[in-house]
């Protein structure tokens, strides 16, 4: 293949999404092909994949049966309208997902990203409350340093100030609880941190200052993930669901990173052995092939809305793209793939390993913290004075030029690689982390 069919000759007119794009433009870094568990570059280096490209290539890249099932189903139908209308993949998907989800989400919504997931589930919250009689429900209660997209709703129940700042006054009715980092306490915690759980005694204050009556859903990650991986403290997600049950209020799991076996099981709900009332994904369900999402909701809300004459709409919402054929296609390719190679689980095998390699780092310069939980760790630096977030980026730049791809959130390295993993491929990967961060960057 030519350079000319590999390098764009003018990289001004793509405005570039979360990205330093004067920095990137003077030096771009740009991929061409991608296999398994490695990148290639438009110079062609191999890239060891230490983030499944943005939390989603859980099976890894260029998967054959993936790829095959996209080919042929754009071949066979490429497009189907998705209201009042449908087509027989979209269906078989939905009883594909519902058959691991926890119990009791026995429905789908379809969406195309993580960010309209949480509309959706903020909307079905509001909505729900509404046809069960209790319209004076308006209230979603997020968390501070939440991640939930960048869309009006996600950034409005979020609380990461950069994603906010910028955009006016946001929804009303909202509020925040306290996120449940406390790195005095929880330093170098291996899994759930022994202190914190009782944070969630936070959502009573809330519940008490805006009264029960006026609060329709709390939305949370199991697992903070964009802001740096912040692991919930031993009892805190039970906690939050018995307040939610108390007081009639939805829990929504936020899991478009936690979603298809990150932490060793299929979602975070059953790891932690807690039943939120919806569950928000995106990501690893196409294994982040074809954009798509799904909203998981339980039978209690889906029937809230089935009711009046049959040939009314139930719930005034939907996407051109919701259930797409291809998107379709692709999700049950990836749920076969995570089943015929065991991944949904495989988090829980590598995870001892994967703690044991990500915590030897403990000694290197400027590490602060160290965070894991399932396929998923992180590695918190020491801000250099007066310019917060260029000790990370340095080492992101670094990994790079070393044959490693790292993401990186505030000065903190978070990593996710894909579920194919292996332990020389972890040994790899913290071996380079090693020697960056040991140049005392």
């Amino acid at each position: 293949m030519s350079n000319r069919l590999n390098t764009p000759n003018d990289l001004r007119a793509f405005w570039m999404p979360f990205t330093a794009n004067r920095q990137f433009k003077k030096e771009p870094r740009l991929f061409v092909g991608a296999k398994d568990m490695y990148y290639t570059t438009h110079d062609g280096r191999q890239v060891l994949d230490g983030t499944a490209g943005l939390w989603c290539v859980n099976a890894g890249h260029c998967r054959p049966k993936i790829t095959e099932a996209i080919r042929e189903q754009a071949g066979e139908l490429d497009y189907a309208p998705a209201f009042q209308l449908g087509h027989p993949k979209a269906f078989e998907l939905a009883n594909r997902l519902v058959d691991i989800a926890p119990e009791g989400m026995n429905h789908v919504l379809y969406t195309n990203s993580g960010s309209e997931s949480v509309e959706t589930a903020l909307k079905v919250a509001l909505a729900y409350h509404r046809v069960k009689g209790n319209g004076s429900r308006f209230r979603l209660i997020g968390r501070e340093r939440g991640y939930h997209g960048v869309n009006f709703g996600g950034i409005s129940v979020g609380g990461i100030v950069a994603n906010r700042k910028m955009f006016g006054t946001l929804l009303t009715g909202v509020d925040h609880m306290p996120h449940t980092h406390q790195p005095g306490k929880n330093n170098f915690s291996r899994g759930e941190p022994e202190h914190g759980g009782d944070i969630a005694s936070e959502l009573e204050r809330i519940v008490t200052l805006h009264d029960a009556s006026t609060i329709a859903a709390v939305i949370v990650e199991p697992v903070a993930g964009s802001t740096g991986v912040l692991i919930p403290p031993k009892g805190y997600l039970q906690k939050l669901r018995e307040i939610c049950t108390k007081h009639g209020i939805l829990l929504i799991f936020d899991e478009v990173i936690t979603g298809f076996g990150r932490l060793g099981a299929p979602f975070a709900a059953q790891y932690y052995d807690v039943k939120p009332d919806m569950i928000t994904t995106a990501k690893g369900l196409t294994n982040g092939v074809i954009p798509m999402g799904a909203v998981f909701v339980t039978s209690e809300i889906h029937d809230a809305f089935m009711a009046g004459p049959e040939h009314m709409i139930e719930f005034f919402h939907g996407y051109t793209y919701s259930g797409n054929p291809i998107a379709s296609a692709a999700a049950l390719a990836t749920l076969d793939t995570y089943k015929e190679e065991g991944l949904l689980t495989r988090a829980a095998e590598l995870s001892d390993y994967w703690a044991d390699a990500l915590h030897s780092l403990k000694d290197c310069p400027n590490v602060i913290d160290i965070r894991n939980t399932g396929l998923i760790g992180a590695i918190e630096l020491d801000p250099i004075a007066g310019e917060p977030t260029k000790r990370a980026f340095t080492a992101f730049l670094k990994a790079y030029e070393s044959g490693l791809l790292i993401r990186t959130t505030g000065d903190i390295i978070a990593l996710s690689p894909p579920l194919i993993i292996e332990k020389h491929h972890i040994d790899e990967l913290f071996g380079k982390l090693r020697t960056i961060l040991q140049n005392n960057i």
